[in-house]
């Protein structure tokens, strides 16, 4: 059966629930924000029995070895001028680049790159999936158990100058969205086990009194070098498990308790924290309660224990809705307690829903322990 994931992210672009987290605390003084680094499984699992893969340029570049354009800038008189431009010809730069993020990652033993293109006799361009007879040769002459091509690669910039009349300055930026498109091949099949199309952007700005000089915004030899390098990390999140970065918080203010514990929390003391946190929970106020609630999922979370984090995040929730009455058919408050730790508890249901799968994309490395 083959998977096929469509996915388009923008890199300045932030998630919702963190935008409303944000109002939440800035509207409430008595909590603190952090970040907590977590591993999330890729969405394409591979058997621990395969072990060494291929990385190949399937792309067609009919335009041959061009480099990024040095004039990608704009032209004309008017005060914002914006200009889109294609880049072609660096397919194979960015193989490369693809092959380096894989290996850093340690997740497979071996991983090998194909050094030249394979759609080099092709005379009109074309977008052709690799022949099971192809992939088999491919594996064969690099002893690779399955072979990633890159099949397509779309890259568009847009890059424009501002002026700013409230401080007499101009503004360039460039925005360059990048879409690579990797196929999964394995010597049994005759079609991909797996096509990725995904999609990132990055993002300059440059301020300057003229508008030569913020044009360009950026070199184009650093240009080209940062695009390649990012192009080739956009598949990787999406072929292993990697790390992400959450926002959390914790209340710090209520109580005694509380605050001591907010003071233990921030010296790295998080048992000490933890067993405040325990005491604030009996309090006969229901809003202390669900403060030292939310805090006990969160501490758990950060040790691993998900199914603890649940129960005590669903119990902040439930606090959460008795303290602000809310009745089905109520209308939401995106800056509520109640709206926030109802946010928390579904990221954590997320969290625990993925851990089997998590688990058995980590399988390869149980013999190494």
């Amino acid at each position: 059966m083959k998977c096929v994931l469509s996915h388009i992210f923008a890199s300045m672009k932030r998630n919702v629930s963190v935008l409303l987290l944000s109002m939440l605390l800035a509207s409430c003084q008595s909590t603190k924000q952090f970040g907590i680094d977590y591993m999330v499984p890729a969405n394409v699992g591979f058997p621990p029995q395969l072990k060494r893969i291929a990385i190949v340029n399937n792309v067609n570049d009919t335009s041959g070895n061009l480099s990024l354009p040095v004039e990608n800038t704009p032209t004309g008189t008017d005060e914002s001028v914006k200009r889109t431009v294609h880049f072609d010809g660096i397919a194979g730069s960015v193989a490369e680049s693809l092959a380096e993020h894989i290996a850093v990652a340690n997740y497979f033993e071996e991983v090998l790159i194909c050094d030249s293109a394979l759609r080099t006799r092709d005379v009109l361009p074309r977008e052709t999936a690799l022949t099971q007879e192809e992939v088999k040769e491919l594996t064969e002459d690099f002893g690779a158990d399955a072979i990633l091509a890159l099949e397509d690669l779309w890259i568009e910039s847009v890059n424009a100058v501002e002026f700013i009349p409230g401080q007499y300055m101009y503004c360039g930026t460039l925005d360059v969205t990048i879409r690579p498109k990797v196929n999964i091949y394995i010597p049994s099949r005759s079609t991909p086990v797996a096509i990725i199309n995904a999609a990132d952007s990055i993002f300059w700005k440059k301020y300057g009194k003229t508008r030569t000089s913020v044009v360009p915004v950026i070199p184009a030899e650093q240009m080209a070098k940062e695009i390649i390098d990012f192009a080739g990390g956009i598949p990787v999140k999406y072929l292993m498990p990697h790390w992400e970065t959450a926002n959390r918080y914790i209340y710090t203010g209520g109580s005694t308790e509380m605050r001591d514990a907010a003071v233990c929390a921030g010296n790295n003391q998080w048992e000490k924290a933890c067993k405040l946190w325990e005491q604030a929970a009996l309090s006969k106020r229901k809003r202390l309660q669900m403060y030292a609630a939310l805090n006990m999922a969160v501490y758990n979370e950060m040790n691993d224990k998900i199914e603890d984090a649940l129960m005590w995040a669903m119990k902040a929730k439930q606090l959460a809705r008795e303290e602000e009455k809310i009745k089905d058919g109520t209308p939401i408050n995106y800056v509520s307690h109640y709206y926030s730790i109802a946010s928390y508890l579904s990221e954590l249901q997320i969290r625990e829903g993925n851990a089997g799968i998590l688990n058995a994309q980590m399988e390869r490395f149980k013999e190494e322990f």
